[in-house]
């Protein structure tokens, strides 16, 4: 009997220590969005690198991917592998500045892959994920401290997400996604700037300008 009682307080004890865990990350994350969300706008530079220790692929082997990207409510402009996207809050447009194509289509991207899309980087968490407190990190003197994200869908192509969360600012500092496929996509967060004079017209697509400059537009 005292075995029993013993065994049912661990795990009594455990799932109290637990709950306790994934509402403090919970409520992490809720202050983060409710901070960064409140600004205006964002302007962020990033940089992003792949590992995949299974097919050998090391960070570091190959030079970061550089990106920016400027963010109002769900609109943005991401400048990213040399592609520009922008999305006014109705249609995506896909610019391919080297073939000079543009494609457009209307929402977002969906989001099927699992990827997580700019206009969903304060909110993705809210749905489809389960949530604890992980590391605390001192990074070049700041204390990232990361939560980890693990999706309730088993058939998810993320197995992971570490969202590094800058202690004193509780601004994203770094987000680092793991597929089913053992990669490890790093986003790390080099430049930032809040609430710029932004034009009314600056997340509008410029269907003239483009033609002029003999785009195709599908």
């Amino acid at each position: 009997m005292k075995k029993i009682t013993v065994l049912f307080l661990s795990i009594f004890l455990t799932t109290i220590t637990f709950s306790q865990n994934s509402e403090k990350a919970k409520s992490l994350l809720d202050e983060v969005s409710a901070k960064m969300g409140a600004y205006k706008n964002m302007s962020i530079g990033f940089s992003q690198t792949l590992s995949n220790e299974e097919a050998g692929i090391k960070e570091g082997d190959e030079p970061p991917i550089r990106g920016e990207i400027k963010l109002e409510g769900e609109k943005y402009i991401l400048d990213y592998l040399g592609n520009q996207f922008i999305y006014d809050g109705k249609k995506l447009y896909v610019i391919n500045h080297d073939e000079k194509e543009i494609s457009i289509t209307d929402g977002d991207l969906g989001g099927d892959d699992g990827f997580i899309y700019p206009s969903k980087l304060l909110t993705f968490y809210k749905e489809g994920y389960n949530y604890k407190m992980g590391k605390l990190e001192n990074t070049k003197g700041r204390q990232i401290q990361y939560v980890t994200l693990n999706p309730i869908d088993s058939n998810s192509d993320i197995v992971k997400v570490e969202l590094g969360i800058d202690a004193k600012s509780k601004h994203i500092y770094k987000l680092i996604q793991t597929g089913s496929n053992g990669s490890k996509t790093t986003f790390t967060i080099n430049k930032f700037k809040k609430n710029e004079d932004l034009s009314n017209s600056f997340f509008k697509f410029n269907k003239a300008k483009f033609l002029s400059q003999n785009y195709t537009i599908d």
